[in-house]
Parts: structure tokens; C-alpha cells; sequence
């Protein structure tokens, strides 16, 4: 058996313990019964996404310098530590707290994972398995999150407090598959561990590398937009007149289909050229907001559920360009700038979107969010569009 095969296993079930969320498919209403309107719990979201921004480079930077491993433990042992704050916290100050050491907690963990799971692969000669690999690991988070849609329903039912401390428990299951991996030794063709370096290289990349830039970006723009689009579904089926007990069970299909999609990812990356793959991907997600502001009814969740199956395809192939066209000493840095653009676009478009759901309406939010994304991912690819194929 190969030597890093393991990793894949534990990876697995860190990305499990994070995406099974007990928490998400009813945290708007318990932030609305905690007295907080859309706006204010945009501003905390942004404000989540502004302390990932803050340790999203120097996370990454650590995880080429201090390792992989190290950091993903710390990661796994802050956002256990979140969850157990907000179990036990009241009113938006104590949440901002909890939210803090969660976005502390995801940036230790993000571009870790998927730079561990590359390197893994490549250890073992089997890098060109991973679109596969990442995809079946999305897979299995989004599976997790649909499963977990169901059970928050019923630990709703007890109470709105309920989800966060199964969270907790869910959340400590991360921390020993976090101990037990096995670092892949990493050939520098460059000394990396000064800070000056890592700057130079970000830059270079932008500057310099048209291929790693692009792809960056592109898939910077795609997870903002499918991030964003997340927090506007439960004000979505709040606004369609959705009893809350079907809140969870709609949940579970949306995230189902992402399963669905994500693992079947690798088959449909490389039967067309890059060209159309990413146009295909980039006008259905964009449709996807565009039909949703329009057709808000019953009716219109066809177009959800449209939107996370192109969601689900969207991530692993994204995230592939990037690694294609990154050298492995600085993986985990170049896969954190992707998850800081994603923050900090987040952090600014958030609490517009909240303040327009809250004061003009959803269909407004929804075709506004959906605007923004086609002209940035439009205008992200078109010099990529001359020469790719």
C-alpha cells in the first residue's frame, strides 16, 4: 500500500467534521431569535470573513514553513473551541467572539487540506488523480452537510441552541484525524522560510504568472459567489412561506446534489476544452442567481438546486487550475490567497446584500449578487479567453 494512502482517510474526516453542520441550516433563525435582522448578520459573517482575512496568508505561509500537519491540528483545535464558545454565548458581541476563533480555527485548516492531499498524491505518483480525490472529499463534506440538514431539524425542535453543542462534539472528531497524518517531505527548489520571500512569490504570481493569476482569481470569484448564494437560501424558503421543519430536509437535497456533482467532477474535467468549461460553469451559476431573484416561489428552488449541482463541479476544477500552476513549496500560501480574496470580496459584498434583502428585497439581492459575479468572472477570464483552449 502506498506509503501517504492514509492521508487521504484522515483528510476525509476532517472534511467531515466540518462540513457536517448541525448549525447552518437553522443559524438564521437563531440569530433572528437572538433580535439580529439580515443586515446584522451579514456584518458578523463579514466580520468572520475579515479574521480569516487577517490569518489567511500567514496560515498558509505557516503550513509551507511549520507544516502541513502542525498547522491543520491548530486549525482542528480552534474550531472545536468556536463551537464551544457559541454554545454557550448570547447577543452579537459574544458571538463576533466565537466567530473570531472560528475563522482562526477555518483559516489554519484551509489550503492546508488540499495542498496535504496534493502532495500526498504526488508522494505516491498519483497527483493526476487529484481532481478525483478532491472531488470525492468535497463530495463527502457536502454529504455530510445533507445528512446533517435532517438532524439539525429534529436538535432544532429541542431548541435553536441545541445544533451547537452537538456541533462541538462533531467539530473534536477533526482533531485526532489532524494528529495522525504523515507529512509528505516537500524538495524546495527555494529556501522558504523567509517571510520576504513568500511576499515576493504572491506578487510574482500576479504580476508575473497569467495561468496561476487567473486561475486564482477565477476561483476566487466562483467561491464568493457560491458562498454568498448560501446565505441567501433560508431567507429564500422564509420568504416562500417554508414550514421550518422542511428548512433541514431541503437543505439535505441541496447538499446532496453538490455530493452528487463534486464526485462525478473528475469525469467532467477535460472532456472539453478549458475554454468552455469554465463559460459553462460561470453562466449557470450566474443563471442560477438570475432565475432565483426572479422566480421566488416554490417553484423557483429548481433553480437552487440548479446552482449547487454547477456549485459542486465549480470547486474541484477550479481549485485544480491552481494547483496545475503552482510550484509545491508555496502551495498551502497560493491556496490561502484564493480563500483571503474570498473573504475579503465577502466581507464587502455581504452586508450589501444583507442591507438590499432587509430594506429593498430578495429578488433585488439575488439578481444584484448575481450581476456582480458574471462581470468579475467575465472580466477575470477574458485575457485567459484569447489563448487558452
Amino acid at each position: 500500500m502506498a506509503r501517504f494512502s492514509k492521508n487521504i482517510s484522515r483528510l476525509y474526516l476532517v472534511k467531515i467534521s466540518k462540513w457536517f453542520n448541525l448549525v447552518m441550516p437553522v443559524v438564521v433563525l437563531f440569530y433572528q431569535d437572538n433580535g439580529m435582522g439580515m443586515h446584522e448578520i451579514f456584518v458578523l459573517k463579514a466580520i468572520y470573513s475579515l479574521a480569516i482575512v487577517f490569518l489567511e496568508i500567514p496560515s498558509g505561509w505557516m503550513a509551507d514553513v511549520w507544516g502541513r500537519k502542525k498547522t491543520l491540528i491548530l486549525g482542528t483545535i480552534l474550531g472545536s473551541a468556536g463551537f464551544l464558545m457559541y454554545s454557550f454565548s448570547y447577543g452579537f458581541w459574544a458571538f463576533v467572539a466565537a466567530e473570531i476563533v472560528l475563522g482562526a480555527g477555518h483559516s489554519f485548516v484551509s489550503g492546508a487540506d488540499s495542498a496535504m492531499l496534493y502532495e500526498s498524491l504526488k508522494a505516491d505518483r498519483k497527483s493526476g488523480s487529484y481532481v478525483k480525490h478532491e472531488g470525492r472529499i468535497t463530495s463527502a463534506g457536502n454529504f455530510a452537510e445533507a445528512i446533517a440538514g435532517i438532524t439539525a431539524g429534529f436538535l432544532a425542535a429541542v431548541s435553536l441552541r441545541t445544533p451547537f453543542y452537538f456541533q462541538f462534539a462533531v467539530a473534536a472528531l477533526a482533531i485526532p484525524a489532524a494528529f495522525t497524518l504523515t507529512e509528505p517531505q516537500i524538495k524546495a527548489t527555494t529556501h522558504i522560510h523567509s517571510v520576504k520571500k513568500i511576499v515576493g512569490d504572491i506578487k510574482n504570481t500576479f504580476l508575473k504568472e497569467t495561468n496561476l493569476r487567473v486561475s486564482i482569481l477565477l476561483s476566487a470569484v466562483t467561491g464568493t459567489a457560491t458562498l454568498t448564494f448560501a446565505w441567501l437560501v433560508q431567507p429564500y424558503f422564509k420568504t416562500i412561506g417554508l414550514p421550518v421543519e422542511l428548512f433541514g430536509l431541503l437543505w439535505t437535497v441541496l447538499n446532496l446534489s453538490v455530493g452528487v456533482s463534486s464526485a462525478f467532477a473528475y469525469r467532467f474535467e477535460g472532456r472539453f476544452s478549458r475554454r468552455n468549461e469554465v463559460l459553462f460553469i460561470v453562466i449557470l451559476l450566474a443563471l442560477g442567481y438570475f432565475s432565483s431573484g426572479l422566480l421566488i416561489s416554490r417553484e423557483g428552488l429548481v433553480f437552487l438546486l440548479l446552482f449547487y449541482i454547477v456549485r459542486g463541479l465549480a470547486t474541484p476544477v477550479f481549485k485544480n487550475y491552481i494547483n496545475l500552476y503552482t510550484p509545491d513549496e508555496i502551495r498551502a500560501t497560493i491556496l490561502s490567497v484564493r480563500n483571503l480574496i474570498i473573504r475579503i470580496s465577502f466581507a464587502v459584498i455581504g452586508p450589501l446584500l444583507g442591507w438590499m434583502t432587509d430594506h429593498v428585497s430578495l429578488n433585488t439581492a439575488f439578481i444584484l449578487a448575481g450581476g456582480i459575479y458574471l462581470i468579475a468572472a467575465l472580466a477575470v477570464v477574458s485575457p485567459w479567453m484569447k489563448s487558452v483552449k
